[in-house]
């Protein structure tokens, strides 16, 4: 469901491709519009995919906390962006991390301590929007 609520809110930011690790399944009454237009792929591990873009001049910036990630809304993005979110449980494993650029992530103030995945993905996709209104 997740992965759904991403991919609706990615074709509102007018996102056109989506990477995953593992299968992948969209549901199309979630996705809406979305469905039909995200290019969707799966691959058994993200590092070769991580690798490859930052080859096509990406900047690989991970959602997630850790001790060095800086504050979303301080955070400058790139143009030419590629953001990286884990599983909802998990996170970003060691692997992926080791291959960013930036790790971002959003502050909290209460409890839990994080945002459920598909919330702080679409909170980072609109930042990435505000910053480059013009699409």
């Amino acid at each position: 469901m997740n992965l759904s609520r991403i991919a609706r809110a990615a074709g509102c930011c007018g996102v056109t491709r989506i990477v995953c690790a593992g299968r992948v399944k969209l549901d199309a009454k979630i996705a809406r519009d979305a469905a039909q237009t995200l290019k969707l792929e799966s691959h058994n591990s993200l590092v070769p995919v991580l690798k490859k873009l930052k080859a096509e001049g990406y900047t690989r910036v991970g959602l997630e906390q850790t001790t060095n990630s800086s504050d979303l809304h301080q955070y400058a993005f790139d143009r030419r962006t590629v953001l990286v979110i884990g599983n909802e449980r998990q996170g970003l494993t060691e692997d992926v991390l080791a291959e960013l650029d930036a790790v971002v992530e959003i502050p909290v103030w209460g409890m839990p301590y994080s945002y459920n995945v598909a919330t702080a993905t679409v909170m980072a996709m609109y930042e990435y929007c505000r910053q480059f209104p013009d699409g």
